[in-house]
């Protein structure tokens, strides 16, 4: 399949005011100018001389595990039983269903980052995937993606209002690093176990939260840190040095009073969301500004709407909010294409218009940052999975 004459704006340092994409088997194959088009028998879709942009990214959202207009039975966000789940999956709780899967691709979102809400100092695992689909076994990009952590109010009042640990900062750090530390001890013995020649190692009994948390040690996946305040940004990081963990700060709604800390430690951040109210004390200094004075300060930063705190299919909205106050308009197209995909080690499949990756991408008449326009017609794995009527 053919898609013709577009303004294609990749995210890649490269733009053709006049283009053209060969999608083949879900894939981007060719990107030219018009004036190298060969026609062919293949299908064409004409584009208007619209403007082309990738799919965009929202890299932490609860889509499907929270699910819209429905309470308890579509709760399946936070298991506040125990503190410590890091054995539970994102996978087996995102209802691919949920009609604010339809609203993310009319918004021109293709992928997201969910997971587990804070209720749990150690909540359980992220996935990427993307927005287009029935069943989410095929749909997933990857699968664990990240562990999510908790610090600050949420654990704190949830398990406050059971009478059980943890009730304060200092408890929700100690459990996060006696949980890692046993899964850090887990781990060696198992390797041990594997290594030993005789047999003569027992391996560790079945641990189904070690198992889980060993790809975290192992720095195969990440480590996802939600944390509003600066202390609790710093609690993040010191936690994260500690176990050498690859990690990524969630909201950092104190961030860019911390420009010069964060930058010093190599932190990336992914800002938001701030659409929406100071629903409680640690949100206090929350503003549009955040993410425009992260990125200045050189600070990689993707903007999330933390759906359904924010609801998704305002992703483009909060970026032009964020131009509004300060942000310069190219670094927010990147926020939410590919410096969220960098963040997240999907750059490879997602974020940018590049020959080999995913075909996902969406055409605008005009720009995708002012209020009034909207997404004419979104391509996820090179089908057109939205038309504007």
């Amino acid at each position: 399949m053919y898609f013709i004459n577009g303004k294609i704006h990749t995210m890649e340092g490269s733009n053709y005011e006049s283009g053209y994409l060969h999608i083949v088997n879900g894939k981007i194959a060719e990107i030219g100018e018009m004036s190298d088009f060969t026609l062919d028998d293949e299908k064409i879709v004409d584009l208007k001389d619209q403007d082309v942009y990738p799919g965009f990214i929202d890299a932490h959202t609860h889509l499907g595990m929270f699910e819209d207009a429905i309470t308890f039975e579509g709760d399946d966000g936070n298991e506040e039983t125990e503190p410590l789940t890091p054995q539970l999956r994102a996978l087996d709780a995102v209802n691919p269903m949920d009609r604010c899967f339809t609203e993310a691709l009319e918004g021109g979102i293709t992928t997201v980052v969910t997971g587990p809400g804070s209720a749990n100092p150690v909540a359980g695992q992220m996935l990427a995937m993307k927005t287009y689909g029935r069943r989410i076994d095929d749909m997933v990009l990857k699968e664990p993606m990240a562990i999510k952590f908790a610090l600050g109010e949420n654990p704190k009042s949830v398990y406050h209002s059971k009478n059980q640990s943890p009730t304060t900062r200092m408890a929700t750090a100690a459990v996060i690093r006696e949980q890692l530390s046993k899964a850090k001890r887990y781990l060696e013995d198992q390797i041990k176990a594997d290594q030993s020649p005789e047999g003569d190692y027992d391996p560790p009994e079945y641990d189904a939260g070690c198992e889980a948390l060993a790809p975290l040690l192992e720095r195969k996946i990440q480590a996802h840190f939600h944390a509003h305040r600066a202390d609790d940004i710093f609690t993040a990081i010191r936690i994260a040095k500690e176990f050498n963990l690859d990690y990524v700060l969630v909201h950092g709604t104190e961030g860019h009073l911390i420009t010069r800390e964060l930058l010093q430690d190599r932190v990336q951040v992914l800002s938001g969301p701030f659409l929406g109210d100071r629903c409680k004390p640690e949100l206090k200094n929350m503003t549009p500004r955040s993410p425009g004075i992260l990125a200045r300060a050189g600070i990689p930063t993707a903007i999330i709407t933390d759906h359904p705190e924010t609801p998704i299919q305002y992703l483009p909205l909060c970026a032009a909010l964020a131009v509004r106050e300060g942000m310069d308009r190219e670094q927010a197209l990147e926020a939410i294409t590919i410096t969220p995909a960098r963040i997240c080690g999907l750059d490879k499949r997602v974020g940018s218009i590049k020959e080999g990756k995913d075909a996902d991408f969406v055409v605008y008449q005009g720009d995708p940052l002012e209020l009034m326009n909207k997404p004419e017609m979104v391509i996820c794995g090179g089908k057109i999975v939205y038309e504007r009527k």
